[in-house]
Order: structure tokens, then C-alpha cells, then sequence
């Protein structure tokens, strides 16, 4: 292993400075933010979170970035953020914002893989985290990138290492990518049968499409199939916050995992972060030992997001719900949630209080449709097979991380090396 700073083995650039006149809803060029980082997994994403991302100005051709340009933060809008890296998806599209720095390596010296790994180290992101301006958003700069210290091994074991932890990454982005496919299978479906109205009837064909009677329903104000009804979540739906642990009983490993509001995201659990402990306290509750299957709702912060629970040994921290109902109700509850409908409802309510809080007796007294419950479980009968292979890849992509985030240390510190067999198995 060798001693450099990064600025000799790197060039760190800022990214343009653009005009808010024109961010835009739409057009042809993406600004990057920092909404791009997803910092738990270390990778890129869409950044959703805002309308106006788009930008119709003009720039340099140098800040239109290209597919497999490595991109880092410069300022911390969430804890953890800087030092987080993430590789640009697609040519052409995406503009780097002066919020965001480019890294070039000098091939010579550093394999570009290695660096991704290298910069999101801890290593890396202490030093960087104790650099940062100490102000209410903390930043850093392609200087105190450059000055980080860090000790790396020959070039031809760098390119084992990167090329072994990108193909972990590359299996995790596909099982990522089908359950996104499975996701919006279900959410098809769901639309089709309780949206469109359009399940089988009983001949097995669409049930308003073919003409099958419709009747208009006054609270709801349009027609729904004959036989379903309009009523509250509440008269089936329960939510139940989680109990309220002593964070001086957490450590970083221990039987159990605590699901804390960071952990939902949207439409998937992340585990990855969770704080452990090794015995249940003694009055928690039943539904606080989480069970495969279980739907999540956040409760505080983004409100209204929703996710299934895909591994065991989990436990439910305050501030976040988890569904209590019949088995023949928890789907179509979770999809209606997770519909714009639903969600948009949520954050309304959420954002009707002084600080983004979600009541969830006031959320279960929205009124939806109930459909017959011949036309439930036969909804559910189609969907299983869709939930069960999306908690199978899940538990793949959980596999996966942890070996990763097992082994990242490890190879950055010389601990172990790459057995060439298994980098190509």
C-alpha cells in the first residue's frame, strides 16, 4: 500500500453556474443535484423530488456530462451525503451544477472503479466530514477533496478490487431493475382492476369495458361496479406506530435491526444503515417484531411513503406505521397508497400540521372503494406470485450488499486481496 493525497491522483472539477430563470418542467437537459445521490446504496438516481430540474439556458459543452462520468457532492444536504459517489447513466443529458464535482483519474496511477469505491470509503468521507465548512449546510470543495490522504495498492490489484465490487454492484442493480419491472406490474394491475374497473367478470372478460352494470355512488361521485361500496381505511385498516426505543441501547451489530423512519424509502426497505440490538425490551408489542410481508408506512418527514418488509429480525421504531388488517385487504390497501391518490392525500395532511407529521387515525379516515371480496382475493391470487418473486430478489439484493459492504473495508485497507477465481466467478 502507498501513501498519496488524492490530488495527485485525481482532478476534481466544479460543476456550472446556472441561472434560475430557467428551470423549467420540462426540455431537453437535466440539472444534477444532490437529490442524484442515493447515498445509502452509494449510486445514482432520478431525483424526483422537485418539478423544476430541467434547464433551457445556455452553458459550456464541458458541464453536459457523459455516461460513466464519476460525480461527487460538494455540499451535505443530508447527513452522510459528502463522499458519496455515483456514475452518470446516459450521455447527453445530464448538466453538472456547481453543487456537484466531476472526477478524472490519472489513469497511471488509479483505476476509475477503484476510485468510486475509494472516495465513498470511510476513509475518505471522515476526513472530508472534519474538513467541511461547519455551517448549517456543510460544503466542501474540489481542494479539500484533493487534500484527503489515502493509501492505495498496486494498479493491477486496484482493477481486481474495482472490477470485483462493481460486478456485486452490477448483480444488485438488476435485481433492483426487476423489481422495479414487478413493481409496476402490480401497480398495473391494481389500475386495471380498481381504477379502470376493468377486473374479470365473471365470464373473464374486463367488467366495464364489456358493459357490466355500474351504479353511481353519491359520496363518491361516480359510477362503481354494482355490489362495492364507499366507506373509511379505518373500517378494515388499522396503522400502528412502533415503539419507542432508547437509542443509548443501539449498537452497530446485534440479533435485531431497528426500522427507523431513514429505513423507508420509496417502495423498498433499506437495512442497510439500521441500528441494532441483541434482546426485545419487554413490553414491546406484537406488531413491532416485524413479519415478511408486513407493509410500512412513514410517518414523519416524507410522509406517506410506503414499502414491504422482505426480512426477519426486524423491529418498528416510533414514527413509522405498519398495516394492521385481514391478509385480503393488505395489498390493495398498499397499492392505493402508493398510488398519486393516496399519496397525495398523505402529504396534504402531513403538510396541514406546523412540522411534517402524519396522524395516522386521520389518514384511515379517508374514504375509498371497497370491492367485493370475491374480486379481492382473486386480486391477490394474481398478485402473489409478483410479491413473493420481488421479496426473493430483494433478499438477493440485501445478500449482496452485505457482502459488499462487508468486504469494502477490508480491500481498501489491504486486509484481504482478490482471489482472481472468485472476481470472475
Amino acid at each position: 500500500m502507498k501513501k498519496y493525497k488524492l490530488g495527485e491522483l485525481i482532478e476534481v472539477s466544479r460543476g456550472a453556474s446556472l441561472c434560475g430563470d430557467f428551470y423549467t418542467a420540462s426540455g431537453k437537459y437535466i440539472r444534477l443535484t444532490c437529490g442524484n445521490f442515493d447515498y445509502h446504496n452509494n449510486c445514482f438516481k432520478e431525483n424526483t423530488s422537485k418539478g423544476n430540474l430541467f434547464y433551457t439556458g445556455e452553458f459550456k459543452e464541458e458541464f453536459l456530462l457523459e455516461k460513466g462520468d464519476l460525480i461527487t457532492p460538494l455540499t451535505e444536504q443530508a447527513i452522510g451525503l459528502l463522499g458519496s459517489t455515483a456514475w452518470i447513466p446516459e450521455s447527453g443529458k445530464y448538466i453538472q451544477s456547481q453543487d456537484i464535482a466531476k472526477i478524472t483519474c490519472k489513469e497511471e496511477l488509479l483505476d476509475k472503479r477503484f476510485a468510486y469505491y475509494l472516495i465513498s470509503s470511510d476513509m475518505v468521507k471522515r476526513q472530508l466530514s472534519a474538513a467541511a465548512q461547519q455551517t448549517k449546510i456543510r460544503h466542501t470543495s474540489p481542494d479539500k477533496i484533493k487534500d484527503c490522504t489515502v493509501w492505495i495498492p498496486s494498479l493491477a490489484e486496484q482493477k481486481k478490487i474495482g472490477k470485483f465490487l462493481f460486478d456485486i454492484d452490477c448483480k444488485i442493480e438488476i435485481n433492483r431493475s426487476l423489481n422495479h419491472n414487478l413493481e409496476a406490474m402490480a401497480k398495473q394491475l391494481y389500475d386495471y382492476w380498481f381504477v379502470q374497473f376493468d377486473f374479470p367478470d365473471e365470464n373473464g372478460q374486463p367488467y366495464k369495458s364489456s358493459g357490466s352494470k355500474m351504479v353511481w355512488n353519491e359520496k363518491f361521485k361516480r359510477d362503481i361496479p354494482d355490489g362495492w361500496e364507499v366507506a373509511p381505511l379505518n373500517r378494515e385498516l388499522e396503522i400502528k406506530s412502533g415503539y419507542a426505543f432508547k437509542s443509548g441501547s443501539y449498537s452497530s451489530e446485534g440479533m435485531f435491526k431497528i426500522i427507523t423512519i431513514k429505513n423507508v424509502q420509496d417502495g423498498y426497505l433499506n437495512i442497510s444503515t439500521c441500528e441494532c440490538i441483541e434482546t426485545l425490551p419487554k413490553d414491546i408489542k406484537k406488531w413491532c417484531i416485524l413479519q415478511k410481508g408486513d407493509r410500512l408506512i412513514s410517518l414523519t418527514g416524507n410522509c406517506g411513503r410506503v414499502c414491504r418488509v422482505t426480512s426477519e429480525d426486524l423491529l418498528l421504531n416510533q414514527r413509522v406505521g405498519v398495516f394492521c388488517c385481514d391478509g385480503l385487504f393488505s395489498e390493495y390497501f398498499y397499492q392505493f397508497l402508493a398510488s398519486d391518490e393516496g399519496n397525495h392525500y398523505c402529504v396534504n395532511l402531513a403538510n396541514g400540521a406546523a412540522q411534517a407529521n402524519l396522524s395516522p387515525i386521520d389518514l384511515c379516515k379517508m374514504e375509498l372503494v371497497y370491492p367485493s371480496r370475491e374480486t379481492l382475493s382473486l386480486f391477490n391470487k394474481t398478485v402473489k406470485p409478483i410479491i413473493q418473486q420481488y421479496i426473493a430478489n430483494e433478499q438477493k439484493i440485501e445478500n449482496f450488499t452485505k457482502l459488499r459492504n462487508d468486504l469494502l473495508p477490508l480491500l481498501m485497507n489491504g486486509q484481504v486481496s482478490v482471489n482472481y477465481d472468485l472476481a470472475n466467478d
